[in-house]
């Protein structure tokens, strides 16, 4: 068998983007469905690196790239047009998947495993924007894994403090994301969070990651991290303000200016480095405007998580084309540059998506620049 070896920065790079066909969908741990972040993936292990590949989307059913299982060492060939770039793995469904509370609800409704030792949750799986066509994210499918019944609609406190806890001890989970649909336009989420992550933190010692929306007051920020929040992100998704208004017209009500005076309180509470967001390209921002606010974010202390698009099925953007890999080349690489003279790494976030990097091939830039 003929096989091409590219490097990893280039597999992951094109992989994210193209999408990859699973000869046995079944391999590894579920893949995700809906849900309110990153949704459609399927987590592979690529040299040692797990990243999150899209599985479900209509460009990936038409990927050259296909996973096809070698044997009982529980690697896979990867082909690529018909030839073989490699060797990917899947990480195996966690221990704390087949446990469940007392009530009757099972651990993964209330958590699930996203890479390959991160537990996330949605605190919340429902959002004020998300029940009006006119101020709903474009790109969001929050209500479709609850109305699908793979989760509960408020996950308590105590719950999330059972499930961490488990986690932890049976599968060996290194850290926790917590994000909420928005529940209202003040807190906009902060209260759910502390009093989720005081629960979890009183059961065991897990770094943790909040993920809302600018509150309306800054005290929130010293709250969630007394609270037990190590570090926080607040997502802009979009960098300008017409794709914003146009991708998510509810969320595009608190402006851009908004988020940045939210990111400097935020990092004065949390320390740089410690507060992120999330940018999401192929939306329609040009790559010149997501690099020139990468820019202005480093230097407030905010690390910027720049991620491939991925069309979620049964939202109004699925049909929405991904960013192509030379895409995503030409923004990575100067941000990884961009990143390293700021002093912003990766490695160093205590908590959540830019530490674990799946979602994108941005920490093999930092590693491997090109």
């Amino acid at each position: 068998m003929q096989t091409v070896k590219p490097s990893n920065q280039q597999l992951i790079t094109e992989l994210q983007s193209l999408g990859l066909r699973l000869n046995d969908p079944n391999t590894g741990a579920p893949s995700r469905r809906g849900g309110a972040g990153p949704s459609d993936h399927k987590a592979v292990v690529v040299d040692g690196h797990t990243v999150m590949i899209p599985v479900h989307t209509v460009s990936s059913s038409s990927s050259p790239f296909v996973a096809a299982p070698r044997g009982p060492d529980g690697y896979s060939v990867l082909m690529r047009d018909g030839v073989s770039v490699g060797m990917v793995s899947f990480p195996p469904q966690p221990r704390f998947y087949k446990m469940q509370t007392l009530d009757g609800i099972p651990y993964s409704k209330i958590a699930t495993l996203h890479g390959s030792d991160v537990l996330a949750t949605t605190v919340l799986q429902s959002c004020i924007r998300y029940e009006s066509r006119r101020k709903t994210c474009q790109f969001c499918a929050i209500g479709q894994s609850l109305a699908a019944g793979r989760t509960i609609l408020r996950k308590t406190p105590e719950q999330l403090a059972e499930v961490a806890r488990a986690a932890v001890l049976l599968d060996g989970v290194k850290h926790m994301v917590m994000t909420t649909g928005t529940p209202n336009a003040t807190d906009r989420g902060a209260q759910i969070l502390c009093e989720s992550a005081f629960a979890v933190k009183s059961a065991v010692d897990l770094p943790i990651q909040g993920q809302c929306e600018p509150p309306d007051d800054e005290v929130w920020f010293k709250r969630m991290r007394d609270a037990g929040i190590d570090s926080l992100g607040m997502h802009l998704e979009a960098v300008t303000p017409a794709v914003r208004a146009r991708i998510m017209p509810g969320k595009a009500a608190v402006s851009i200016a908004r988020y940045f005076e939210a990111f400097d309180r935020a990092v004065a509470v949390f320390g740089r480095g410690q507060v992120s967001t999330y940018i999401l390209a192929g939306l329609g921002d040009a790559a010149q405007d997501i690099l020139r606010t990468c820019e202005i974010l480093i230097a407030v202390g905010v690390y910027p998580f720049v991620v491939p698009f991925v069309p979620i099925a049964g939202t109004p953007l699925e049909d929405h084309p991904p960013p192509s890999a030379q895409a995503m080349r030409d923004l990575l690489t100067p941000l990884a540059a961009m990143l390293a003279k700021g002093g912003l790494r990766s490695t160093e976030i205590k908590a959540g998506c830019g530490r674990c990097g799946a979602c994108s091939s941005l920490s093999t830039f930092e590693k491997e620049p090109s």
